[in-house]
């Protein structure tokens, strides 16, 4: 077929109503597909929407494709032929005529028929193919991330001796491949410093480089990264691995109408921390951070893990682009697939439809923040909190007050300005609806929120032919130029009553014969004189009822009651519950909003600040009714197209994915992520570890896995990685670590060999240990280390400059505050990633800022002076022993006889001195990298 006219299309709202399955191949219905149908879609339809064409974006070899339909909408309704547009066209009978140069004859046109009244039975098996053609490939189930996880068997090494764990094997053949053997392994001030750096993010003490140098015992090693993975320093360092995935920030970005700061954020931090150092399995950590709050038993500190989706930027409260980034934390990064792609068409390369996106689309817009999140613990009972808590329900009590009083100032407008509403609502339904931040009043003080609601009013009474407005749409549909002869010539007709109009309200009909109207302004004022005539009925009704004693009831006069009901029934426009509409839209005007902002600010800093305020988690609650999403068609939320059930993602699915049954679907989906039957999110998990700890991932791409993805340099050994974790460790990452940390690959020396370098430049096979730079968080932290000055508390509010000198910011650099639109220099300096996204990797870069800092960035000079001055150097009154002391502090080591005789020339020169040594020695590469 040619490609689809949107203009034929766009008359058509087709969606199957039969669940896309597939049938019984033994059955009638099969045998009449394979008989009649699938010759003739692979004849004559494939050559045009087949996987290589899809013209109009139609693919008719499967029948999800079919039911998926092309870029204009679905193209068959299941059991209906007649409201199907394949049919049309292959009957020839509309625009579209289909196949273009040669008709169908009359009995293939009547089996298509009858085949699409069967429910379009197709049964299961490999897609179709055109006349001639050969089977087309599935790139993506040959592609090597999405086959399923199996543990390969461990290849035989030549060098039996070598191999430590069961990762060295795969290491091992691979460099006996290449003619390459491993390096020595690396001495143990080495190791230690390098594990330390590892699993801790600080430097080793002299006294444990001293102590593990000594120890005889064989497993020496092994306790040294047992011991270092039971320290609460641990968590710390891995947390901060795992929030560049996560785009944690203590801001929430691009927001005009409320406070910038997630004021609770860091509780979502310290979970972190605390769900490493206790090594929860990491299934149940990715479930706990999309769903906590549909487990059982979970309390605020189980909540606070959902700052994985509720901390991302806001966009000034764009809800589209919020979900989206949603999606695309979650898939992209806990999946190295790239979703959000497929936000405005199909994914160009990965088998990824718009439908996927939606689907996913729909499990977060069911997901909500309350209102006051929860607490993380139950509030202590001392007489501080109860001093809080007063004051408190006093803050919120004035803000209640005065949202109620602008919702009741709003509602009586609404009911006096009816006429202005209704002529406003009437121009307003040809135009796209306004997104909630750009509401703001127009010239004639109209509400534009109540402009909205009479909207949807007009909107639904047309649909229905309601009595009331039936004359209000005709009237309204009358060109201006005659509208007073033409309206009275309506209200003849109406006069007679005749079966051809819909029912009319007797006294609309009689207002509108009593005063005939000469321009829609004049209907408009008629009806808002009768709606404010039946409202006063209604009150006088009500206020003799209460006088009996007795419930109020509907007026006696049904046309009256009718009438009266556009102000108080279900969805009446004045009628504003307290949860319809968002407190902005309350308030249109500049002024109304500053002083909303004012309360709520008020609210909102004493809640996170005020003395005894205690901390909260920053949670998300499935909403009372999930959300049934549409495909946007181009990515426009005013252009839906058909729609689609919460699901998961087809290509991670080995049949039709079935639609998500609990709530909003985001524990179906948190579920689905941490599978073991999952390709994805184990391997992609163990190749960021292995990055992490060897300085280059076994996938150069790890925010990527799909098709364009580069393929891993030792396959086998990822899959070894992977399955061992889900099935041998129990989605262990401690266990990960050791297994990746205890292997002889992991202790060789990063010495350089030439012969090896010329084999491989880039050590892709891991003939040596890579040498690392640290990142800016270990090296600001080691400098504070080192120099005695490191507060290590676990946990808590974030501290605000992170540049400050060390006496004045002196905790881990974690806990630093990270704004996500203002970014301090100093991250951008050293490759800290931008909060705005998900970042899998960090870019290295080396620019003269970064020795600037080293040079003359008061941090690090009063770093050194604090080093200089440390109580275990300062004791020691030689200069010879004095720098061994600093070697052992910084490096870990005792310095050579050439860097003694420099390092004591310099410190006892009147131009050098210790300070400016002890600076010296935090600056040099030494101190910054990692062998």
């Amino acid at each position: 077929m040619p490609r689809t006219s949107s203009r034929f299309f766009a008359l058509v709202f087709l969606l199957p109503i039969l669940p896309a399955r597939g049938a019984d191949p033994t059955s009638p219905q099969s045998d009449f597909f394979e008989r009649r149908v699938r010759p003739v879609l692979a004849n004559h339809c494939l050559g045009c929407h087949g996987p290589g064409a899809a013209k109009g974006g139609l693919r008719l070899d499967t029948r999800a494709n079919l039911l998926k339909g092309a870029d204009s909408g679905p193209v068959v309704t299941s059991g209906d032929p007649e409201d199907s547009s394949l049919i049309e066209a292959v009957r020839r009978l509309g625009v579209l005529k289909m196949p273009p140069k040669k008709a169908l004859d009359a009995s293939t046109v009547a089996d298509l028929e009858t085949w699409v009244k069967m429910g379009l039975p197709w049964p299961e098996g490999p897609a179709l193919v055109a006349k001639g053609s050969s089977p087309v490939r599935d790139p993506w189930r040959e592609h090597w991330a999405a086959r399923p996880v199996r543990d390969p068997l461990p290849p035989s090494a030549i060098d039996r001796a070598w191999p430590r764990t069961s990762i060295d094997p795969f290491i091992l053949a691979t460099l006996d491949a290449k003619g390459l053997a491993p390096s020595r392994e690396a001495e143990r001030p080495t190791l230690i410093r390098r594990a330390s750096f590892d699993l801790t993010g600080l430097p080793p003490t002299p006294d444990e480089v001293a102590a593990f140098t000594a120890d005889p015992r064989p497993d020496a090693f092994e306790r040294l990264v047992d011991r270092l993975l039971a320290s609460p320093r641990h968590g710390e360092t891995w947390a901060r691995h795992w929030l560049d995935v996560a785009r944690y920030s203590d801001t929430k970005g691009y927001v005009f109408f409320e406070d910038g700061a997630f004021p609770w954020a860091y509780t979502y931090r310290d979970y972190v921390v605390r769900a490493l150092n206790a090594d929860v399995p990491y299934d149940r950590f990715l479930v706990e951070q999309i769903a906590a709050d549909r487990l059982p038993g979970s309390d605020g500190r189980t909540l606070a893990a959902l700052g994985f989706l509720s901390l991302g930027g806001r966009f000034m409260n764009n809800v589209h682009d919020i979900i989206d980034d949603r999606i695309d934390v979650v898939t992209r990064g806990l999946m190295g697939l790239t979703v959000t792609c497929a936000r405005c068409h199909d994914h160009k390369f990965d088998p990824i439809p718009a439908s996927d996106y939606y689907a996913l689309y729909g499990v977060f817009a069911s997901a909500v923040e309350p209102a006051v999140p929860p607490l993380l613990d139950p509030p202590p009972d001392t007489p501080v909190y109860r001093k809080f808590a007063a004051e408190l329900r006093a803050r919120e009590s004035k803000f209640a007050e005065y949202v109620d009083a602008k919702r009741v100032e709003l509602a009586v407008s609404a009911r006096s300005r009816a006429a202005e509403y209704l002529l406003a609502a009437q121009a307003s339904l040809s135009q796209p609806t306004t997104e909630q931040f750009m509401l703001i009043a127009d010239g004639a003080d109209l509400n534009p929120t109540m402009i909205i609601r009479w909207r949807s009013l007009l909107e639904r009474t047309r649909r229905r032919l309601d009595p009331v407005f039936a004359p209000w749409h005709a009237l309204a549909a009358l060109p201006d130029a005659d509208f007073a002869s033409s309206a009275a010539s309506y209200l003849d007709t109406l006069a007679a009553r005749p079966e051809s109009l819909p029912p009319v309200n007797p006294l609309v009909a009689l207002a509108l014969s009593d005063e005939p109207p000469k321009a829609l302004a004049d209907v408009a004022r008629i009806y808002s004189k009768l709606l404010q005539s039946a409202d006063a009925l209604g009150r006088e009704h009500v206020r003799r009822a209460a006088l009996e004693g007795r419930a109020p009831g509907p007026l006696p006069i049904a046309a009256s009651e009718s009438l009266r009901a556009v102000f108080h029934g279900p969805d009446a426009p004045p009628d504003l519950a307290p949860s319809a509409v968002s407190n902005l839209e309350l308030l249109p005007d500049r002024p109304s909003q500053a002083k909303l902002q004012e309360l709520e600010k008020a609210v909102e800093t004493w809640r996170a600040t005020g003395p005894g305020a205690p901390p909260r988690a920053m949670a998300l609650v499935d909403s009372a009714t999930p959300v049934e999403p549409r495909v946007f068609l181009r990515g426009n939320p005013n252009n839906p197209g058909p729609a689609v059930p919460r699901r998961f993602l087809s290509a991670l699915s080995a049949s039709t994915p079935q639609p998500f049954a609990d709530g909003g679907g985001r524990l179906d989906l948190a579920r689905a992520i941490a599978s073991a039957d999952n390709p994805l999110t184990p391997r992609v998990l163990v190749n960021r570890v292995w990055m992490h700890h060897f300085g280059a991932p076994l996938v150069s791409t790890p925010g990527d896995f799909g098709l364009r993805s580069d393929p891993p340099t030792n396959p086998a050994l990822l899959d070894h990685l992977a399955y061992q974790f889900t099935h041998g460790d129990g989605w262990s990452l401690k266990a990960l670590h050791r297994r990746i940390m205890l292997s002889s690959t992991y202790r060789q020396s990063s010495d350089d060999r030439p012969a090896a370098r010329a084999v491989d430049p880039e050590n892709l096979f891991l003939w040596r240990m890579n040498r690392r730079r640290l990142d800016f968080e270990a090296l600001r932290d080691a400098a504070l280390f080192t120099s005695g000055r490191l507060d290590q508390t676990l946990g808590g509010p974030p501290f605000a400059d992170v540049s400050a000198p060390p006496d004045a910011a002196t905790r881990r650099t974690l806990y630093a505050r990270i704004d996500r639109l203002n970014l301090p220099g100093l991250f951008r300096t050293f490759d800290f990633p931008d909060p705005n996204a998900m970042s899998p990797r960090r870019d290295s870069t080396t620019v003269p800022p970064q020795a600037l800092f080293l040079m003359n960035h008061p941090f690090l000079i009063a770093a050194s002076r604090a080093l200089a001055a440390r109580s275990e150097v300062v004791a020691v009154p030689d200069a010879s022993p004095r720098v061994d002391r600093l070697y052992h502090l910084l490096y870990g080591r005792a310095p050579t006889a050439a860097e003694m005789g420099l390092a004591v020339a310099f410190a006892t020169d009147p131009g050098g001195g210790w300070d400016r040594l002890a600076q010296a020695l935090l600056m040099s590469n030494e101190f910054a990298f990692v062998d």
